[in-house]
């Protein structure tokens, strides 16, 4: 017999965004074994320039091995434990941190907290701030694995902020209030607002209008602020980035309120790493996530191979604007293969991904509809995306659509497929029941060169 916990619902797994990912495993395109399978565009990973990362390793080698000036440091590094992590390291990362943000804002190593992902840096930061029951606001449409990652085990609420396509879904201070209202209205406590900026999955940054609204609401309200910035470094294009951190400056009275999140796995491409981080000006915050990270510790290897990498300047300095550069390219190649079928999104500036605008080719203008438009997109043309009602969007027929984890090849056929689908009229008509996808007929072998490519 299992606990409530383990036998609850809130997870989330059940959401469209996962169970995409369930059916993308089953049937994984290959562009040798299985032409025909599914592309994965439900991926916010970064691989455009992990050979800009191999080159440094390559040229790096004690890092890898662990060794400082020719002597190794595993026995130091393999018994060393303390959660407040390698100092080198927090300072490493900090620099980095003001470096992504063109180092308009400096950040101190003492508050920091080391933490196992933004996930782990997200829920921690529940942990301090909410008890169960008492709720946090959340701009729509937002990341769905916040659902787990905020309530699952906190036992905190969400409540959504609705935003429209009518203004980019920018954030507004009615919408603000009539979220805060609604909570009131189901007697929840509410102890925050949390934001993602860059936001995932509009791939926008916020503008500094946007920001004073929610630091003069947090301020009225006596609540707090969580800043997830880890797409920071992915901010390829004009207006740029404002780090909230920028924002508060001489706030003598919300300073102690707003936390800002980061991370390494987009910004440095490494989510198997599971690096991240709390960064707060309030002290009663920074002791107790430091005490909690001891459930979700760094390794000291990633800490030490890290702060070697990031210690090096030049090698950073090149990397942020050639990954910039390199997402702005692959940004646009998807814009153009969208705007070849007929499919325009959002105008998004930065993030691993599009905010894509299908509700000319929903069948009903209803959520029902973008699951039957979901399904067919999934299962017939084989593109894993992400629908917005999973992403708790009020306005059906928005997708996600990820660009940044696939070669230029796949993201071509992914287009190619798309167009296809949508030329054929197919998004009218009922499912098929034949179970050979209708993109089958034309999928073609890959040359060698493009094999090549392709790995």
């Amino acid at each position: 017999m299992l606990s409530k916990k383990a036998t609850c619902n809130s997870h989330g797994q059940d959401s469209s965004y996962f169970l995409g990912w369930q059916e993308y495993e089953k049937n994984p395109y290959d562009p040798i074994t299985n032409p025909s399978g599914i592309i994965q565009m439900g991926l916010a990973e970064n691989q455009l320039s992990f050979d800009l990362l191999e080159s440094w390793l390559a040229s790096h080698p004690d890092a890898i091995a662990l060794k400082q000036d020719g002597a190794f440091l595993f026995r130091e590094l393999a018994l060393f434990q303390d959660y407040h992590g390698l100092p080198a390291f927090k300072n490493a990362l900090t620099e980095f941190m003001s470096e992504i943000r063109g180092n308009k804002v400096g950040f101190d190593p003492d508050k920091l907290v080391l933490t196992a992902g933004a996930t782990s840096a997200n829920e921690t930061l529940m942990f301090c701030l909410a008890d169960p029951g008492d709720a946090f606001l959340l701009p729509t449409p937002y990341y769905p694995g916040f659902d787990r990652d905020l309530k699952w085990r906190t036992g905190a609420e969400i409540v959504p902020i609705h935003c429209s396509s009518a203004n980019g879904f920018k954030i507004t201070k009615p919408a603000l209030e009539d979220a805060y209202q609604r909570a009131a209205k189901r007697k929840l406590r509410v102890k925050g607002v949390l934001i993602t900026n860059p936001s995932n999955p509009l791939g926008t940054t916020m503008t500094r209008d946007e920001l004073d609204i929610l630091i003069n609401f947090i301020a009225s309200q006596n609540i707090h602020l969580i800043s997830d910035e880890i797409y920071s470094g992915t901010v390829f294009d004009f207006p740029g980035f404002i780090s909230v951190k920028e924002v508060i400056k001489g706030r003598d009275d919300v300073s102690d309120k707003v936390h800002i999140v980061c991370s390494l796995s987009k910004d440095l491409g490494l989510p198997g790493f599971r690096v991240g981080a709390i960064y707060s000006n309030n002290n009663g915050v920074i002791a107790a996530a430091t005490k909690m990270s001891s459930f979700g510790l760094i390794s000291s290897q990633t800490q030490y191979l890290l702060s070697v990498m990031l210690s090096d300047k030049e090698f950073t300095r090149k990397y942020i604007a050639e990954n910039k550069r390199r997402l702005a390219k692959r940004q646009q190649m998807l814009i153009n293969g969208l705007e070849d079928a007929g499919i325009g999104c959002l105008n998004s500036n930065a993030g691993l991904f599009c905010w894509v605008d299908m509700r000319h080719l929903l069948k009903s203008k209803t959520f029902e509809g973008e699951m039957e438009l979901w399904k067919k997109i999934l299962y017939e043309v084989g593109l894993n995306i992400s629908p917005g009602a999973s992403c708790h969007c009020q306005e059906p027929g928005w997708f996600r659509v990820c660009f940044s984890n696939m070669s230029e090849d796949t993201l071509n056929l992914a287009m190619q497929r798309l167009k296809s689908f949508v030329d054929s009229g197919r998004h009218r008509t009922a499912r098929s029941s034949n179970s050979m996808p209708f993109f089958a007929k034309w999928v073609r072998r890959l040359s060698p060169s493009e094999r090549k490519s392709e790995r």
